[in-house]
């Protein structure tokens, strides 16, 4: 399920002012039908995502049970079964059948003296025989910790018979020794000769880690995971860190470049003030009492009504209008309320620390304004600090325990935290005492069906359909239901009435998020990506600014393989999120796109292994996509 939770709209976890479920996320949407689905691997065209809690990583194995764990063996058993290991290698030859016996170091010696002049007279066989007993005397070296012996005797095979074993093995000991461009450029050497060698591919991407080069060792472990399908745990894990790592570095750019005052998109903008019960304006502000302009009751009065627009130009001035207000000053019995709304515009446009000494201040000039301590109960826990929000909370009902905005955002921190149980209590509090506010009931039937009562679930949403027939919001939410469970008609009839019903009653300021609902629909029910794209594009042209929008033709251009034009969509995303974590966030998915091109430009051969693979997966590919939901 995905965005079945009232306003505001899906967010990363901590990525937005917190009013709804955590799950509700696009992001998060992504990451679980990613996650839920590893099967569904590279499309047709070879390319998939598949994101894990920590961040973002590929997979091309099968969906199979893990094997049980295997019990933690002694350090006296581990040691034991490296050297089988390292005595199983050393008896690889270059011709199939040969197992000589491993000489000593000493026995290496006796050889004829090795240089570029004497390897020059050698026959091709002496060349391949003298090699492997040198290859095999530096095993021996490399596993007494000879690291410089082991150099010599895989330099004297290199020049016998260049081999990548030989330089692969070499690298190992630049590794040992921490000399780490010495192991790029062995490694180097043995993936030009065998460029699907993938203990090469690994040595080399962990050299470029400890070098630095993020980017770089990304691509190599990418590789390594394709070529192994995924099945080394250590390289899939190295993907994932890597990518969090070369995410970090360039969010620090796109933060320095970011324009702090800029504000979300006006679909989350819109869906987050109406999760606060709409009030009648404060006494004096009214709009047919005349404030100058020049004053900051005016400025005050100017931004409440820029408000009611709910559109970007609108939400831009009403944030302006509330920092001119407190500039001015003079605001009497309505400085609280003007501290409320600069914190919470300042903490839309991602300025946290200034937002909470907004509220701060408004709960000081006036500790009965309950919204105050709501709205910083949300930053707190956008920033993850629950106890602060909980006790926030119960501040405010100190303070009035009649006010049902406390109730249905208390039963949104508990959603958040799987509370279902308790979510469900709140919320029906938070109707008791206001059954007008339909976002209680939209997310009482939402906590019903996590709690795995369909039944209950849908006798809500049908009682909000009869209650709250012109809202069309309940029909959004009652359809993403419905397309959770496979009713793609059904669901799409509802998304059609909300989209209807929002240009009748908002055709200025339209929620574009039936139309990107609709889109997942008829990709789920047909595979229709034509027309999924061109709702997706019709929700940008009425909302730019839509990240989820952005995000979810994304997701499309990956299902089709149109990877290029996928990554261009993820940057848009990146460029779009407001907070750190988002921006990383997002910029993870830039990245993982990104090296699929990458890894697939580099090596061509692996962009046919996942052709194959991708055509095994294909068929899974309208049912997995929505898997998540």
């Amino acid at each position: 399920m995905s965005r079945a939770a009232a306003a505001p709209p899906p967010m990363p976890p901590l990525g937005r002012p917190v009013a709804v479920p955590v799950e509700s996320s696009i992001w998060g949407r992504f990451t679980n039908w990613a996650s839920e689905n590893k099967a569904l691997v590279y499309t047709i065209a070879g390319v998939a995502v598949v994101v894990t809690s920590a961040g973002v990583v590929y997979y091309l194995n099968d969906a199979k049970p893990k094997p049980a764990a295997q019990p933690k063996l002694s350090k006296k058993e581990r040691r034991k079964r490296k050297e089988a290991e390292r005595q199983n290698e050393s008896s690889k030859s270059p011709t199939p059948g040969e197992q000589p016996k491993a000489p000593t170091v000493e026995a290496a010696d006796e050889l004829p003296e090795i240089n570029e002049t004497t390897v020059a007279t050698f026959t091709d066989e002496q060349r391949r025989d003298y090699a492997l007993q040198l290859k095999n005397a530096g095993n021996k070296a490399y596993g007494s910790k000879d690291y410089n012996r082991a150099i010599d005797l895989y330099s004297k095979a290199i020049l016998c018979k260049p081999d990548s074993i030989f330089y692969s093995n070499r690298a190992a000991c630049y590794n040992a020794l921490s000399v780490w461009d010495k192991v790029v450029e062995d490694t180097t050497a043995a993936i030009s000769l065998d460029p699907t060698y993938v203990k090469a591919l690994n040595r080399r991407a962990n050299a470029y880690e400890h070098l630095s080069q993020f980017s770089e060792s990304l691509l190599d472990y990418t590789a390594s995971c394709i070529i192994d399908e995924f099945k080394t745990e250590s390289s899939t894990n190295a993907v994932e860190r890597l990518l969090k790592k070369v995410a970090e570095q360039k969010a620090e750019d796109i933060i320095k470049s970011k324009d702090p005052n800029k504000l979300p998109s006006p679909t989350f903008v819109s869906n987050y003030i109406q999760s606060f019960r709409a009030k009648p304006r404060p006494e004096g502000l009214e709009d047919d009492v005349d404030l100058p302009e020049s004053t900051g009751l005016g400025q005050l009065q100017l931004g409440l009504k820029a408000m009611e627009k709910r559109t970007h130009e609108g939400y831009e001035e009403a944030a302006n209008a509330f920092e001119k207000a407190l500039e001015y000053g003079d605001l009497g019995e309505h400085e609280a309320l003007a501290y409320n709304l600069r914190g919470t515009f300042r903490n839309l446009r991602g300025s946290q620390q200034e937002a909470l000494r907004d509220m701060d201040k408004s709960i000081e000039l006036d500790p009965t304004y309950t919204q105050s301590y709501v709205k910083r109960a949300s930053m707190h826990l956008e920033m993850g600090d629950k106890d602060s929000a909980a006790a926030d909370l119960e501040q405010a009902l100190k303070q009035n325990d009649t006010d049902p905005d406390i109730y249905y955002h208390r039963a949104q921190l508990h959603f958040i935290h799987g509370e279902f149980q308790e979510a469900a209590k709140d919320y029906q509090k938070s109707i008791d005492l206001d059954p007008s506010f339909i976002f209680s009931h939209i997310q009482l039937g939402v906590t019903q069906y996590k709690m795995g009562s369909v039944a209950s679930s849908m006798a809500t949403f049908r009682r909000c359909i009869k209650n709250f027939d012109k809202v069309p919001d309940v029909y959004n939410y009652y359809g993403e239901l419905l397309l959770d469970q496979g009713k793609y008609e059904d669901a799409i009839q509802k998304f059609d009435t909300a989209m209807e019903m929002e240009k009748q009653t908002k055709p200025m300021a339209m929620n574009v998020l039936p139309l990107i609902n609709k889109a997942l629909a008829l990709f789920q029910q047909k595979s229709e990506f034509s027309e999924a794209e061109k709702l997706c594009e019709k929700a940008l042209i009425i909302d730019p600014e839509c990240d989820i929008a952005v995000a979810t033709m994304a997701q499309l251009l990956l299902q089709q393989g149109k990877i290029t034009e996928a990554l261009k969509y993820f940057e848009r995303a990146a460029e779009l999120a407001r907070t750190p974590g988002e921006i990383v966030n997002a910029l993870s998915y830039a990245e993982a796109t990104r090296t699929q091109i990458q890894v697939q430009e580099k090596y061509p051969q692996l962009a046919a292994k996942l052709q194959g693979m991708g055509a095994g997966a294909a068929g899974m590919g309208a049912g997995a996509f929505a898997g998540g939901r």
